[in-house]
């Protein structure tokens, strides 16, 4: 293993200032959910129920608004997608700290829709800057920069609130996010590499990239986060059940931890692994943490080995993604991977929830784990349909990614561990 990789995608013209901007610019968007939920409940005095509504109208909103907006990018361009995206946001968030629940309801579920595209559109500009045989870093470096903003924002958002009150916080991740959206509109990554803008301009049809292995990996993608979420609430029930609910938020800390050395780590490896087959990994390794008892301390050593593969899971579906789908898609397939991860979240947390008020936290482990490897054993199938041909050809360029038959043969190669006969392997990365 060896840093190399990383040093050589940081030097790629554009890449250092998107992954800054990138970092910065999740935090407000993240918090914007808790804080939300903590205006519904502290300042309104409503319960969570109506507060988990608004939520839930955000994120369907999100659902819906990300690959429409990746759409409209791949059309029209990257300014104008975020020129509207930023008012809207702005309009939003103007207003919301002063609106009464239904018309906030209904305000959350349109700001979802038009909501700022930074995680999916960050992942589109990194597939155009970086040569694909470099992504894999790239993609790590950007599942660890969302791990950090995983890990600042919520801390953030609850200290605010405590503070200052509910509507100065909103007030003031509105000027974040609008912000975020600003800074994008300065810094204007290119969406497509100089070799792809170059080639003739065609609109890419759906039926050339929607394939059924492409929907094996939008349905891993929601495993991941299903997984995730579901972990998430499961571990805040255990310590909360075993009286150590103090050492909640370093738990969860330490636990993002290991996810960024994972994906550090799988980042400078020199060939790819399967999301498949890292799926069922994570997934299988939650299962027996319901059987760790004792102190919070020995809950941390259990997470180790589920922890690391986190980063590394999500990084390699969207390396996988950006292999499989033509340039003239990208940002609508982004979108699409973008709608798998809400869609993981949206189900993790009332499933985890089910389970442990029925049956316990312990239990909770066990059928979170066993879901998502059931899953990922569904989808085996349905990855090695499709063989060659999975991905259209690229228009004729100067290559930098590989064809439609070796991306096959690639992605083939990740999940049996063997190298592909057909295209040779660069010294550092495959």
């Amino acid at each position: 293993m060896t840093i190399e990789p990383y040093r050589k995608i940081l030097g790629i013209p554009g890449v250092r200032a998107l992954m800054l901007v990138g970092l910065v610019a999740r935090i407000p968007v993240i918090a914007a959910g808790i804080i939300l939920t903590l205006h519904v409940v502290n300042t309104m005095g409503l319960g969570y129920a109506q507060a988990g509504l608004v939520g839930t109208a955000s994120t369907l909103g999100s659902a819906i608004g990300s690959p429409l907006a990746g759409r409209l990018i791949d059309r029209h361009g990257l300014r104008p997608v975020l020129i509207v995206t930023t008012a809207a946001q702005a309009l939003f968030w103007s207003v919301a700290p002063q609106l009464n629940y239904h018309t906030l309801l209904a305000g959350a579920l349109v700001a979802g829709v038009l909501g700022l595209p930074v995680f999916s559109l960050v992942r589109q500009c990194i597939a155009a800057l970086i040569p694909a045989d470099q992504r894999r870093p790239g993609f790590a470096l950007d599942s660890m920069a969302v791990e950090l903003s995983y890990m600042l924002a919520p801390a953030a958002a609850v200290a605010a609130v405590t503070a200052f009150g509910s509507r100065p916080t909103m007030y003031a991740v509105g000027i974040g996010v609008v912000g975020a959206g600003l800074a994008l509109i300065a810094l204007n990554p290119p969406t497509r590499s100089a070799a792809e803008q170059a080639a003739p301009e065609a609109a890419v049809p759906r039926r050339q990239w929607v394939r059924p292995r492409l929907f094996a990996l939008l349905a891993i993608t929601s495993v991941l986060t299903f997984v995730l979420t579901a972990t998430d609430l499961t571990l805040i029930a255990t310590l909360k059940g075993s009286g150590q609910e103090s050492w909640i938020g370093l738990v969860i800390a330490v636990w993002c931890g290991y996810s960024l050395i994972g994906g550090f780590v799988y980042g400078a490896l020199h060939r790819s692994i399967s999301p498949l087959l890292l799926a069922g990994l994570m997934s299988a390794l939650t299962i027996p943490l319901g059987l760790v008892g004792g102190g919070w301390w020995w809950l941390l050593l259990a997470l180790i080995p589920a922890g690391v593969l986190c980063a590394p899971s999500l990084s390699a579906t969207i390396d996988t993604m950006s292999q499989w789908v033509p340039a003239g898609a990208r940002g609508e397939a982004m979108g699409l991977h973008g709608t798998a991860l809400t869609v993981g979240v949206a189900a993790g947390a009332p499933f985890a929830g089910a389970i442990i008020d029925g049956y316990g936290p312990g239990w909770s482990f066990a059928a979170t784990g066993t879901a998502g490897l059931l899953l990922a054993l569904l989808a085996l199938p349905f990855w090695r349909l499709a063989g060659a041909g999975s991905r259209p050809a690229e228009p004729a360029a100067p290559q930098t990614e590989p064809t439609a038959w070796e991306g096959t043969l690639i992605a083939d190669a990740a999940i049996t561990g063997t190298p592909s006969a057909t295209t040779p392997e660069p010294a550092t990365h495959r």
